[in-house]
């Protein structure tokens, strides 16, 4: 507890006791005790469950539900032992569940005081369909926007987060799950009051519980995706100390490219990891040439041109990476037909290909190697300008020129200065090929 800033505790001793007189009066003499005990203990057991067996999100339905259903004193109460009693972390864990129990009573109290003022429990209880949903969405957005404020405030005093960012993107990127919490809620609120009793109502969850465990299964999926793809760029950085980062701002380049072109965030995704991951078949090249300095010869020349099929044999089974792979592939072929390993022109070079060309050029002029310094970047962009249409898409080109005026680029050097040799000389009025 004594990691926890002095002013953070005063600010959850002031939440708490706000969640304190949101308890009084109590449930009151027409609240039956297990109105608030059964959706209590559900959401406590609900809570346990998400953390046992790792479902994403959390158990605000129940909550929402209550605040539909019981005065606000009482709705209060329901996600007092599902706090109190959760998993946190080694870090003051009793400071942790005392914030989480009143942060969720003071917002399930809020929402109950604005439901039950637009006379929204007798168009639940009549199921008064639409008008039950304008009392309920304003109470959803009542009970998001206390969670956001309260969770602002924390983030400005106990993570030293500057205010001016502490609550910014937080009510926007809360307010589509809860809404759907919101639903649920009322549906089960309403269910509640049928022939069938609490015992329908329990059933809303059950969709819910599935849809929660594939989403966790689906981000355990994914950060083994990146993590396979983390290892692989280790091993190329270990091997290849002139370009380490590279990987990473190709990545950043490519992604840039496909954002300006208007690509659905999916693809953007996958052309990101097309760009980290185009150099991974430099593992199969030996690290005497990938570290030499000055020039190649002809025969050293292709065996490092054989980094793109390498590459692409040591990513072609893993599936998730999609068009990433014919990237991997064909990333140093030319618009002209006179690039490697196949020679392709026009059309024929997979759009991935193209966009991580481009990214690829941009961030090996820009960084200094074993072989160059690095270029201001107006002068990279008036080389990819020049060379556009015979070896750079001007498509993918443009994008970048544009996405670089619009936001900028601070690329890193990626070798030591000591070590960098002066510019290379340019062979046929191209750039020099890159390693």
């Amino acid at each position: 507890m004594e990691a926890v800033p002095a002013r953070a505790r005063v600010y959850v001793a002031c939440v708490v006791l706000g969640a304190a007189c949101c308890l009084f009066p109590l449930c009151g003499p027409r609240t039956p005790w297990w109105a608030v005990a059964l959706p209590a203990a559900l959401y406590a057991a609900g809570e346990q469950a998400a953390a046992r067996w790792r479902f994403a999100g959390t158990f605000y339905p129940v909550l929402l539900a209550g605040a539909f259903l019981l005065p606000p004193a009482a709705a209060a109460l329901v996600p007092l032992p599902g706090a109190l009693l959760s998993p946190v972390g080694r870090r003051s864990p009793w400071l942790r569940r005392t914030w989480r129990a009143a942060q969720l009573a003071l917002a399930v109290c809020a929402a109950a005081r604005v439901h039950r003022a637009l006379g929204g429990p007798d168009a639940v209880a009549a199921s008064d369909f639409p008008y039950a949903l304008l009392p309920a969405g304003t109470a959803v957005l009542t009970f998001c926007l206390a969670l956001t404020a309260l969770d602002g405030g924390i983030l400005a005093l106990a993570e030293r987060v500057p205010v001016r960012r502490a609550w910014r993107g937080l009510f926007v990127r809360s307010l589509a799950p809860v809404a759907v919490h919101g639903l649920a809620g009322l549906m089960m609120a309403v269910l509640w009051h049928s022939p069938y009793g609490p015992v329908a109502a329990l059933l809303v969850l059950l969709p819910m519980c599935v849809s929660g465990w594939a989403f966790a299964q689906y981000h355990r999926e994914r950060a083994a995706h990146q993590a396979t793809i983390r290892a692989l760029v280790q091993a190329v950085d270990i091997k290849d100390g002139y370009t380490r980062g590279h990987s990473e701002r190709v990545g950043q380049a490519s992604m840039m490219i496909a954002r300006e072109l208007g690509m659905e965030e999916a693809r953007v995704e996958v052309l990101r990891f097309a760009g980290i991951l185009h150099d991974v078949g430099k593992l199969g090249v030996p690290t005497r040439l990938l570290r030499k300095d000055g020039p190649l010869t002809p025969q050293e020349r292709r065996v490092i041109e054989l980094h793109p099929e390498y590459g692409h044999e040591m990513v072609r089974g893993i599936g998730f990476l999609g068009e990433a792979r014919a990237a991997v592939l064909h990333h140093h072929e030319r618009l002209d037909g006179s690039g490697y390993p196949y020679g392709l022109a026009g059309g024929q070079i997979p759009e991935s290909a193209r966009v991580v060309a481009v990214a690829d050029a941009f961030d090996a002029m820009t960084s200094t190697r074993s072989y160059s310094r690095a270029r201001p970047v107006s002068a990279a962009l008036e080389e990819l300008q020049r060379c556009a249409g015979a070896q750079f898409d001007p498509r993918m080109v443009g994008a970048l020129v544009r996405a670089l005026a619009r936001h900028g680029w601070r690329p890193a050097v990626t070798a030591e200065e000591d070590r960098a040799a002066p510019p290379a000389p340019r062979v046929g009025g191209r750039p020099r090929a890159r390693r």
